[in-house]
C-alpha cells in the first residue's frame, strides 16, 4: 500500500499568522495597529538602499538600482516594503503565511498601479529560487524554527545574491522599549512579540553560516526623540544585516 506523502516542511506558526492577519485591513494605516512599522520603514529602506549599492557597486544617484533584479520580500504583510522595492525597479514577489495580508497587499498594490506577485505561501514551500534580492523584516522571531528558515531563505537566493534582514535583539532595552512600554501602553498590540524569541546578533551569525551564508555587514536601529528610527552602531534594540552565500571551494 503506498504511504502518504510527508507535509511540506514549513516554520509558520499559525497562531502567529492568524495574529498578523487579523490586522490586515489596518496594515496601511500609518496611525494604526501597524503604525510602528511604518515608522521602521524609513531607516529599513535606506540600509536596503546602501547594502543594494554596496552589493552591486551601484550609483547612489540612480532611482530605480533594481531594475533588472528579481526581489523576494519574505514574511510581507500588506506589502509596506514591496512597494519601495517595486518603485526602486525590481521585479518583486512577495509571500506571507496570512491570507487576508496577501488580500490586503494585492489591493493596495493594484490601487497604486504596481505590479507585484503576492502569493500565501511559506518561504520553504516556494517553489521558485534565484532571488537577486531576499528581504526578510521582523519574521524570524515569528517563526518556529530559526535555523531552519534561515535556509529557506537561502535556498530563495541565487548565487550572487544579497540577503537583508532585520529582527529585535534579546536585550534588556528591547524588552522594556518594545514589550513594557511599547505593548504596555498599546503603541504595539498586545502580544505582538514573544521576547523569549528574539536572537542576539552571536546567536544568528552561526545560524546564517549554518545556511550557507555570511554576515557582510551590520546595523543598528535605535530610536531618535526627534528623528524617529534611525541607522546607528548600536544594536541593543534592533538590528539590520546583510548576508551572501559562502562561495563554494
Amino acid at each position: 500500500m503506498a504511504s502518504n506523502p510527508a507535509p511540506p516542511v514549513t516554520t509558520i506558526d499559525p497562531a502567529e499568522a492568524a495574529r498578523f492577519g487579523a490586522m490586515a485591513a489596518d496594515w496601511w494605516n500609518p496611525k494604526g495597529s501597524s503604525a510602528m512599522l511604518h515608522k521602521l520603514n524609513p531607516a529599513r529602506l535606506a540600509y536596503i538602499r546602501r547594502a543594494v549599492d554596496a552589493h552591486w557597486q551601484g550609483d547612489a544617484r540612480l532611482m530605480r538600482p533594481l531594475t533588472g533584479k528579481r526581489a523576494l520580500d519574505v514574511g510581507c504583510g500588506a506589502g509596506l516594503l514591496c512597494e519601495p522595492l517595486a518603485r526602486l525597479g525590481a521585479n518583486v514577489t512577495g509571500i506571507d503565511a496570512a491570507p487576508e495580508n496577501i488580500a490586503a497587499a494585492q489591493a493596495h498594490a493594484a490601487a497604486q498601479g504596481l505590479a507585484i506577485d503576492y502569493r500565501t505561501v511559506g518561504v520553504e514551500a516556494l517553489d521558485e529560487r534565484g532571488f537577486d534580492l531576499v528581504t526578510s523584516m521582523e519574521v524570524i522571531e515569528h517563526v518556529t524554527d530559526p535555523a531552519r528558515f534561515l535556509r529557506g531563505l537561502a535556498d530563495a537566493m541565487a548565487p550572487d545574491g544579497l540577503l537583508v534582514l532585520s529582527t529585535p535583539n534579546r536585550t534588556a532595552l528591547s524588552r522594556l522599549a518594545m514589550i513594557t512600554l511599547g505593548e504596555g501602553l498599546g503603541q504595539i498590540p498586545r502580544g505582538t512579540h514573544d521576547w523569549n524569541k528574539f536572537l542576539t546578533p552571536e546567536e544568528i551569525e552561526p545560524l546564517l553560516n549554518a545556511a550557507g551564508l555570511r554576515v557582510t555587514g551590520w546595523s543598528g536601529l535605535t530610536l531618535n526623540p526627534t528623528r524617529g528610527f534611525v541607522l546607528s552602531e548600536k544594536t541593543t534594540l534592533n538590528y539590520l544585516l546583510t548576508a551572501e552565500k559562502i562561495a563554494s571551494a
